[in-house]
């Protein structure tokens, strides 16, 4: 690879690093606001309640591994997600010692409702693109997300929350 070649690639890569600042800030912007919504939670513990729907029960050791975040920071935030009602500590049926986090019913049901507002906020986002647009961004972002988790080494990076391959739909 040629010093010439190098640098187009960082230049692009410098546009698209650009891009994606802004499409995370905005993202972030978007989620404080959906996650106001009356009766949602705080929006940093709304992965949890997700991959719990999704995934299952899990051990707090887990969702920390899942969610690439320390087990203390995971621990307290189940603790609040508990308290409110949303998640419940289940026995481990293989290991009598461990307890597994669950989705309450209350929690299945946030989780349905913030998917619900998440999925309208998009399709009104989209309105004015064409499906083979909406078609392609889809496609392209699965395939930079498998490749930054590739690159992460995040082996155990999970299929979007409430998602499988072919839907192709968080909050």
């Amino acid at each position: 690879m040629t010093d010439t070649a190098r640098q187009d690639e960082l230049d692009v890569a410098d546009d698209l690093g650009g891009e994606l600042v802004r499409t995370i800030r905005l993202l972030a912007k978007a989620k404080a606001k959906l996650s106001s919504m009356p009766g949602s939670t705080d929006h940093s513990s709304f992965p949890i309640i997700a991959t719990l729907v999704v995934e299952g029960p899990r051990r707090t050791s887990a969702l920390a591994d899942v969610l690439h975040t320390e087990v203390s920071t995971i621990s307290r935030q189940t603790s609040a997600l508990v308290q409110q009602g949303l998640i419940e500590r289940q026995a481990d049926p293989n290991d009598g010692r461990a307890c597994l986090l669950a989705p309450t019913d209350a929690g299945r049901e946030l989780y349905a409702r913030a998917r619900q507002e998440r999925n309208r906020w998009l399709a009104a986002t989209l309105r004015d693109w064409n499906g083979d647009d909406v078609e392609r961004l889809i496609g392209l972002l699965t395939r930079l997300n498998t490749d930054l988790a590739d690159n992460l080494g995040a082996s155990n990076d999970p299929t979007p929350q409430g998602v499988t391959h072919d839907e192709h739909s968080g909050q």
